[in-house]
C-alpha cells in the first residue's frame, strides 16, 4: 500500500510523499547491524528480528520484509500492526533515527524546525481534534492514558506524558470546556525530536497517536 501525505491534507513536497515501496527498498538494502547499533536496540541475527518499543508495546520487526508482531501485553490494540502511518514512521525511524536523550525541556510544534510550515494542518488534525474529542470527556481521556501506562503530569486540567519511541516523549494537555469556553489542548514534544524526526514526521505522529486513542478506548 502506498502512503502519501496528501491523505492527511499536508502540503509541501516532502519525504512523506514517497511511497511505501520506496521505504521498503531502502530498508531491504540497509545493514540491520548498523540499524541496531545506531538505535541501540536488540537485533536477533538468527531470527532476523528487531525489538522496538512503540507507545508502550514491545514489537518484533522482521528484516528484510518488515513483518510486525508484538509481545503479549494488556494494551488490546497495536497501532504498529494496524496503521500504515505508524509503519511509515517506524521504518523511517529505523533508517534515519538516532539514540538521543532530551534535556527535560518540551517544545510546541511551532517551535520545531519547519514547524511553521505545517502548523495550520497540525493544529487542525491534532490540537483541535484532541481538544474537541476529549475536552468534554476528560474522564475518558484519563482512563485511556492510564490504560496505555501514560505518566500523569501537572499541567492543564488533565495531562499525560507518553513515550513514543525509546527516549522520545510527548505530552498531551487538556483544558476542559464549559458553557462559556470551548475546550483546548496542547501537544508538546521532548526537545530531542529534531534529532530523528522532521516536522512532517511529527505531524503524522500526532495524528497516529490521537487516532490510536480511539482504538485504545475500546480496550479500557
Amino acid at each position: 500500500m502506498a502512503f502519501n501525505i496528501n491523505d492527511l491534507n499536508y502540503e509541501k513536497d516532502s519525504k512523506e510523499r514517497m511511497p511505501w515501496e520506496h521505504y521498503m527498498a531502502e530498508y531491504k538494502a540497509a545493514d540491520p547491524k548498523e540499524i541496531a547499533g545506531r538505535l541501540s536496540i536488540p537485533y536477533d541475527e538468527e531470527k532476523k528480528i528487531f525489538t522496538l518499543t512503540f507507545l508502550g508495546t514491545e514489537y518484533y520487526i522482521s528484516y528484510p520484509d518488515f513483518t510486525v508482531s508484538h509481545k503479549e501485553d494488556d494494551m488490546g490494540y497495536y497501532p504498529l500492526e494496524e496503521m500504515i502511518y505508524a509503519k511509515i514512521l517506524t521504518i523511517r525511524f529505523l533508517l534515519h533515527g538516532a539514540v538521543s536523550a532530551g534535556t527535560g525541556k518540551y517544545k510546541t510544534y511551532r517551535e520545531m524546525p519547519w514547524g511553521e510550515v505545517y502548523l495550520r494542518q497540525f493544529d487542525g488534525r491534532c490540537i483541535k481534534r484532541l481538544a474537541f474529542t476529549y475536552g468534554m470527556r476528560t474522564g475518558d481521556f484519563r482512563k485511556i492514558m492510564e490504560h496505555i501506562h501514560g505518566k500523569e503530569i501537572s499541567f492543564g486540567d488533565v495531562a499525560y506524558e507518553v513515550e513514543i519511541y525509546p527516549g522520545y516523549q510527548i505530552q498531551m494537555i487538556l483544558w476542559e470546556g464549559d458553557e462559556e469556553f470551548s475546550p483546548s489542548s496542547q501537544i508538546l514534544f521532548s526537545d530531542n525530536f529534531p534529532v530523528s524526526f522532521a516536522a512532517e514526521d511529527m505531524a503524522v505522529m500526532g495524528d497516529v497517536i490521537i487516532g490510536s486513542l480511539k482504538a485504545f478506548a475500546k480496550c479500557v
